[in-house]
């Protein structure tokens, strides 16, 4: 029988982390003065306290080597978990808020998604903001440790391609999950620390460059105003968009960057297709936006720059209504956000580095076709692909259009028209943040939306964030029996 103390020992642990990061949004409500502080210390005891209880009942079967089965539930628990006890202070504190509107929250937040439901930001406690900035952030973290440690141990769309022989301890994924941890933060909390000095420097308030700053870093979007980053203009866009790329940039490039190595992050094949894609798109847009709405030549690449940077990386900021740009640019934002950024990163979607393969892939096969007699094999960094990387990448590929249209069909059947159903898989499974129509686009947000539908969304953002296979093989019959 599958032992499951291993997986709830560290649930337990992460939880009651969880509960003691609560005192930080109680301390921005006692400086503020505002009364909310008593919401956090609710949720936090109750986080506490379940946290506490489920570590205390698994000790006894702790282990420094996982198996496959335990580390694919122990993925999949600690996304689902760590939002459940996420949702509590929203709910409490947040005016309005069903535990379905808190869990969608949460769980957009954890997965850096940045889609929301709550109206009025203007007006929430300082607590509450700090809270949501406080889950991405957190996310952020967790994401680039599931990319360098769980994904390639798991072999999860051809993530095995990425396992880092400095870290390569078979089996004892939670030694190594804390090494690496240990080493991203130091590089996460400094980029961190950098960008709220520059937003502050521009002119942000210190509260707004501090929330903006996790958010911006972690590749989530979730903002203090309604007007997401309408509200900042200027140089403020200029930082942010700098600050967006550079997190969608793998983080095991940065660490060795501070050891003394520039070359791996100038001479990177997928960093160098990042910024190749991220160009011509930026390209594109600025002109489309000089040809046919009139701007002139530094708002046109202001703006391409900021969204441009929002869209691919899956932050999910907006600085005006994008609807208004016409069909053209739309329709390209659309497929813009399906990309995403480099695997190792805090940034979203189907990355970089499989439509590199999959080219290759495509590439060899047509060199085949005109010379049956040829040895070609696709070939990705100057290294030759095997044959599991692949099929690792092609499943991914297959289940990604499924899963995108098996929600889309889902979302129209609760009643959505069909821009908001498709553009709400969309961005749901890619975890972008903002979607199309006037419901769920830059201009609305997910708030008029129905239980049901939230519920769907707050699945696909786990499934997307979790790259598919890693929540699906838990539904399959041979994963139990092995």
């Amino acid at each position: 029988m599958l032992d499951v103390r291993p997986v709830g020992y560290v649930i337990g642990l992460l939880l009651v982390m969880l509960g003691g990061a609560m005192i930080l949004p109680l301390g921005a409500d006692l400086i503020e003065g505002n009364g909310h502080w008593p919401v956090f210390a609710e949720a936090g005891l109750i986080t506490l306290v379940f946290g506490m209880s489920l570590a205390l009942s698994c000790s006894n079967g702790v282990r420094d080597r996982l198996s496959l089965q335990q580390t694919f539930m122990l993925t999949t628990g600690v996304w689902l978990m760590l939002p459940i006890f996420a949702a509590l202070p929203l709910m409490i504190g947040a005016p309005d808020l069903s535990y379905t509107d808190a869990f969608f929250e949460a769980m957009s937040g954890f997965t850096t998604t940045g889609s929301t439901v709550i109206v009025g930001l203007d007006d929430l406690p300082a607590g509450i903001l700090l809270w949501r900035g406080l889950l991405q952030w957190f996310g952020g973290i967790g994401v680039i440790v599931m990319a360098m440690v769980f994904l390639p141990e798991l072999r999860v769309g051809g993530m095995q391609m990425f396992r880092s022989e400095a870290f390569d301890t078979l089996g004892k994924v939670l030694p190594r999950a804390a090494q690496i941890s240990g080493l991203i933060s130091t590089i996460y909390i400094g980029a961190t620390i950098l960008c709220a000095l520059s937003y502050a420097a521009a002119g942000m308030n210190g509260f707004d460059a501090i929330v903006h700053a996790m958010t911006t870093l972690s590749t989530g979007g979730f903002a203090n105003y309604d007007a997401s980053f309408a509200a900042f203009q200027g140089l403020h866009e200029y930082l942010a968009t700098f600050f967006m790329l550079a997190a969608a940039l793998p983080f095991v490039l940065y660490i060795q960057l501070v050891r003394g190595h520039a070359g791996p992050l100038l001479t990177n094949s997928q960093v160098r297709a990042f910024f190749a894609t991220a160009g011509v798109l930026i390209l594109t847009v600025a002109a489309a936006l000089m040809i046919v709405d009139g701007y002139g030549f530094e708002r046109a690449i202001r703006e391409a720059m900021f969204n441009i940077a929002s869209i691919l990386t899956g932050t999910g900021y907006a600085s005006v209504d994008y609807m208004q740009w016409g069909g053209f640019i739309i329709a390209l934002f659309f497929f813009c956000g399906l990309i995403g950024g480099c695997a190792g990163s805090t940034s979203c979607s189907v990355k970089i580095f499989r439509y590199q393969i999959l080219f290759a892939a495509a590439k060899a096969q047509i060199r085949r076709v005109h010379s049956p007699h040829g040895i070609f094999r696709a070939r990705y960094d100057g290294r030759t692909v095997s044959e599991d990387v692949l099929s690792s990448v092609m499943a991914f590929f297959v289940l990604f259009v499924v899963t995108l249209g098996v929600f889309s069909v889902l979302l129209a059947m609760t009643g959505l028209d069909l821009v908001t159903s498709i553009s709400g898989a969309a961005t749901a499974v890619a975890n972008i943040g903002p979607g199309l129509g006037p419901v769920i686009g830059p201009a609305g947000n997910f708030a008029s939306l129905g239980d049901t539908a939230k519920w769907l969304l707050s699945a696909a953002m786990l499934i997307g964030r979790l790259e598919l296979v890693v929540v699906y093989v838990l539904f399959t019959p041979g994963f139990w029996r092995t």
